[in-house]
């Protein structure tokens, strides 16, 4: 297990269960407990835990999202190659609407060689466009939410509503019982925005979706013409959307 790996494997203990223990976590990554406390001291500055004696604990409330910083670090190689097949499944000159979140940014890596008109409902997926030769940039009206750098309010819905999109490139933060939901209702109202503005719906995202869910529903799984997820994703949940005329990519 890289640095990585194990700052994202402590944050994903703090937030499940409430707190992580210095020596108890030594043991179980292998690592000394001065690399542990350097790690969870990383954490901490993030703003998503406090140090107490032996340990750290989680200041996220229940069911919370992770900070953008802690969610990079989390499944990056599944990422990557769905990123990669979703820019597979996009024509040359497509117009794109690229949400927001780790995977969207990661898409937005697979997309920039390619030529077609995209925008991006980040700051963080923008930036990553911006360098490229190919691409036609659009950028969304809006408020940036802190950290997250994802655009939302009246002028992100307004910006949406002004364009019609070939596809939309939806990602999620849960995927549990068959429905699309996100932690934060100003992005479920961006995504819902995206879907009624595309004629294609690509939903793209790793599979420990399919065992989280969020606050604000965003719409049904199978209201996506097309999902690429990675290969541990659980077999019934796939099933389940290909009898519902979902077209399933796992890598």
């Amino acid at each position: 297990m890289n640095a990585a790996e194990r700052l994202a494997a402590l944050a994903g203990l703090l937030q499940r269960d409430g707190r992580v223990d210095v020596s108890a976590a030594a043991d179980a990554f292998g690592a000394a407990e001065m690399t542990i406390r350097r790690d969870l001291d990383r954490i901490v500055a993030m703003g998503s835990a406090r140090r107490v004696r032996g340990g750290a604990i989680s200041l996220l409330m229940r069911g919370a999202e992770l900070p953008f910083a802690l969610r990079e670090l989390e499944r990056i190689d599944a990422k990557r190659r769905i990123a990669t097949e979703v820019a597979a499944q996009l024509r040359v000159g497509e117009a794109v609407v690229l949400d927001s979140g780790t995977t969207g940014v990661e898409v937005g890596r697979a997309l920039a060689n390619r030529r077609l008109t995209v925008m991006p409902m980040s700051l963080h997926a923008a930036t990553v466009l911006s360098a490229s030769d190919s691409v036609r940039l659009l950028m969304p009206g809006g408020e940036a939410r802190p950290g997250e750098l994802a655009m939302f309010g009246p002028l992100a819905l307004a910006s949406i509503g002004a364009l019609r999109f070939d596809t939309a490139v939806l990602t999620c933060c849960g995927l549990a019982g068959g429905r699309v939901t996100s932690h934060d209702l100003g992005d479920a109202e961006v995504k819902q925005a995206m879907l009624r503005s595309s004629a294609r719906v690509l939903l793209a995202t790793d599979s420990s979706k399919f065992r989280c869910t969020a606050l604000a529903v965003v719409c049904a799984a199978a209201a996506a013409d097309m999902i690429v997820t990675d290969s541990a994703a659980p077999s019934d949940a796939l099933d389940a959307l290909r009898a519902a005329g979902v077209e399933v990519r796992c890598v």
